[in-house]
């Protein structure tokens, strides 16, 4: 049988970790204000459903990146207050990781965001 309250549990937990994400973490902030003005250029260029599809996955898949390396880097702090090399080359690869999917994410925003600009002015 499911636990309901336990469900709705952990989506409060969830929905608690998704605030505190975006309330302190800087980078979290600079992402949710580029996935607003991409959100807005979307409206403003009448993105078809396939182009809404795979730019809000784009924005799913950074914030969730986002998330996954805050959560390493704190759990890193906490296992290791100090210096360490090791620790130190984990957050690094953590927060490369989500370069990686920032970066690919603005290659597919400006391909479809180009398109539409390009076939709407100039073709």
């Amino acid at each position: 049988m499911i636990d309901i309250q336990k469900v709705f549990r952990s989506f409060w937990f969830a929905w608690q970790g998704i605030l505190d994400l975006f309330r302190y973490e800087n980078n979290a902030k600079v992402h949710l204000l580029v996935a607003i003005v991409v959100i807005a250029v979307g409206f403003w260029l009448q993105f078809t459903v396939t182009e809404w599809a795979i730019v809000l996955t784009q924005i799913g898949l950074v914030w969730s990146a986002e998330a996954v390396n805050t959560a390493i880097e704190r759990l890193c702090d906490v296992v290791s207050p100090g210096h360490h090399p090791t620790i130190g080359k984990v957050k690094d690869m953590a927060a490369g990781a989500v370069l990686i999917l920032a970066t690919m994410a603005v290659v597919v925003g400006l391909l479809v965001i180009g398109n539409k600009l390009l076939t709407r002015f100039w073709v």
